[in-house]
């Protein structure tokens, strides 16, 4: 069997723009394509390998042992061919032969669409065509998108969001998670999940962030057409789809990019980069024009093809500083003399180029540590481009408060404060997501201080006071359960607990958290501006309290947040407030709806002409023990329907 010559399906523009580093849909050129060559169905196929000798196509249909060879192109180092017969099902691999190993190996395809379940490692024709359903979702994405729309994100591990118990505790498939997911997210109120990488790995424990097939969504929960269904499942119930991507790295297995020709080609030769020493894996050339092309075109796979609605870019510091993870000696500078890593900053600003041209209405969202100027400002303006960057920073300052005997956290006041330096320098999703959960750390429940109701009361002040915050939110799961024990991704979250009543009711006030800050304006719309927030007092340690407004666009609506991180209930507490009249008690935390002791305002409140904090009315509080209060000002008053603590 000798392949025949692909001619047109990969032209000199295709061969140009590879070279170039600017190729965005290389998965149309490359791996695998069922089709038809001279009235005879098959397959296309194409793979760069410039350092190969020889480069052919293995599987099932030789038994693995007689390759079916195919011809380089003049130029670009790519290879191609079309074999009769093939079509979707069948398993392949590319074999190789290299003048550095002087041996034949097997190699899978880096652009094949579909992967054998691991262990097994042998690429698998697959087509992509399938019939959506989601165009009402499509037509408003870029709104529900946007920065002042509410953006509420439920995180997801796949494998270990729901198992079977009856049949040995496996994962469910993507067919069997679409409903169950859809109908709970939607029940909790939140507006996008976020799914941990899904992209094929071949160690599961690495929860998808070591892949190996990088245009191919893991076979272990179904096929592609598997996943497309999940995800067009979530948009016909107005769910947006974020995936984690994985750029910074690629895991050294035999079977995939690592040295792919023979030679280093996806990795850097130079050894100070080419592995990063705190995880073991390679790093990619992003100075290398065809690796710019394979990523560039990666990113826009997942949303040409899948339909997701945003990026979330895995271990962003890695990829910007060359020094990251390394000690002196370890790395060497950039031609300006500085640990920035100039390409993959220029990888990157063109990833969010190329997105906002192609895909408008799409986030992309930066896991970045560190204090990179401009993280999410347009690349015009000198930023990367993101639309969103995680504020981990947030996070850490809010749990280690949480981690403190309340006598004790009058000293670590300004943990609830220091945000205010810099909340609105770049767009922010506040994240409390799998890194806080895992390792050892317990779940969120198991890392606030006291005893059983004291662990509930701070978990409810903690959700409340992400919520009020200006910033996106997320949320990992299990998180809205209460789940005591650290997440472990080889069982399902502890689903028994919705059916305990602290558990239940902190699942409770988590829902009703999402349906306020969706309903209120002033909690979503500025998100992302300083004419959003404004202190009303950020210094009484010595009470622990701390009280902010939220705004609106005009016509202007505004919430008073309040909150007492001790568990002595504050009576006649006075906060200085812009507005007479009636402020209602929109969400109070220690609600016995959701779990507290009752304590409250009777529903509300009246302003008094009584001016404080440097405003001209004022409020006499009754501030409940480790709770939260929520009260819209006058004259704006919403739908207030569900638990809203008025005891």
């Amino acid at each position: 069997m000798s392949p025949s010559a692909i001619g047109p399906h990969i032209e000199a523009t295709d061969l140009h723009q590879l070279g170039e580093g600017t190729h965005r849909r290389l998965y149309e050129k490359l791996g695998a394509h069922p089709g038809v060559c001279d009235g005879e169905s098959g397959t296309y196929f194409g793979v760069w390998a410039p350092n190969a000798v020889r480069v052919g196509v293995t599987g099932d249909f030789d038994e693995w042992r007689a390759p079916v060879w195919l011809a380089p192109k003049e130029t670009g180092g790519v290879w191609t061919g079309f074999i009769p017969g093939l079509g979707p099902g069948v398993r392949y691999q590319y074999c190789i032969e290299s003048r550095e190993r002087g041996t034949l190996f097997n190699k899978s395809d880096p652009f094949a669409f579909q992967r054998e379940r691991p262990p097994a490692t042998a690429s698998v024709i697959a087509a992509l065509d399938y019939a959506w359903h989601d165009g009402g979702w499509m037509a408003e994405r870029a709104v529900r998108n946007g920065l002042a729309a509410p953006m509420s994100i439920y995180e997801v591990h796949l494998g270990s969001w729901r198992r079977v118990p009856e049949e040995n505790h496996r994962s469910l498939s993507y067919r069997e998670l679409a409903p169950l997911l859809a109908e709970y997210v939607c029940r909790l109120g939140f507006t996008h999940v976020e799914l941990l990488p899904v992209a094929e790995h071949p160690f599961y424990g690495s929860l998808g962030y070591q892949v190996t097939g990088f245009f191919a969504p893991t076979s272990r929960y179904g096929t592609p057409r598997d996943f497309m269904y999940l995800v067009d499942t979530l948009h016909q119930h107005g769910i947006g789809v974020f995936l984690d991507w994985t750029p910074a790295h690629f895991p050294t297995d035999e079977h995939g990019l690592i040295r792919f020709d023979g030679t280093h080609l996806y990795e850097p030769a130079d050894p100070c980069r080419r592995i990063h020493p705190e995880w073991g894996c390679a790093v990619f050339d992003y100075g290398r024009s065809e690796v710019r092309s394979f990523l560039l075109s990666n990113a826009c796979f997942w949303l040409d093809r899948y339909h997701i609605d945003g990026l979330r870019v895995n271990a962003t510091a890695s990829m910007l500083y060359l020094d990251h993870g390394r000690k002196a000696g370890e790395w060497l500078p950039n031609r300006e003399g500085g640990r920035e890593n100039l390409e993959a900053s220029a990888l990157l600003r063109a990833c969010n180029e190329a997105i906002a041209q192609d895909f408008p209405g799409v986030q992309t969202i930066a896991e970045e540590l560190t204090a990179w100027p401009k993280v999410s400002r347009p690349t015009d303006a000198g930023g990367l481009g993101f639309g969103f960057e995680w504020d981990r920073g947030w996070a850490q300052d809010t749990l280690a408060y949480f981690h403190y005997d309340p006598i004790f956290r009058a000293y670590h006041h300004k943990n609830l404060s220091a945000r205010s330096q810099y909340a609105f320098n770049e767009n922010y999703i506040l994240p409390l997501c799998h890194d806080d959960v895992g390792h050892g750390k317990g779940h969120l429940f198991g890392q606030m201080y006291g005893d059983y109701w004291h662990r509930f009361a701070n978990l409810r002040l903690l959700y409340c006071f992400m919520w009020a915050h200006p910033g996106k939110k997320l949320l990992f799961m299990g998180g809205e359960l209460g789940q005591a024990h650290a997440w472990n991704h080889d069982s399902s979250i502890d689903w028994h607990l919705a059916k305990s009543p602290a558990h239940g009711k902190t699942q409770l006030l988590v829902g009703e958290l999402n349906r306020v800050y969706r309903e209120q304006r002033s909690l979503h719309e500025l998100d992302a501006q300083a004419a959003g927030f404004s202190w009303i007092d950020a210094s009484d340690s010595a009470q622990s309290v701390v009280a902010f407004l939220r705004l609106s666009e005009p016509p202007v609506e505004r919430v008073l947040c309040v909150f007492n991180f001790t568990p002595v209930p504050r009576r006649n507490y006075r906060l200085g407030v812009d507005q007479q009249g009636y402020w209602q008690e929109i969400l109070n935390s220690d609600a016995s709806a959701f779990g507290g002791s009752g304590l409250g305002n009777q529903g509300g409140v009246e302003a008094e002409p009584n001016p404080s904090h440097g405003r001209p009315f004022s409020v006499n509080l009754t501030l409940p023990p480790l709770g939260a209060l929520f009260l819209e000002a006058p004259g704006e008053l919403g739908p207030t329907a569900g638990p809203t603590g008025k005891p």
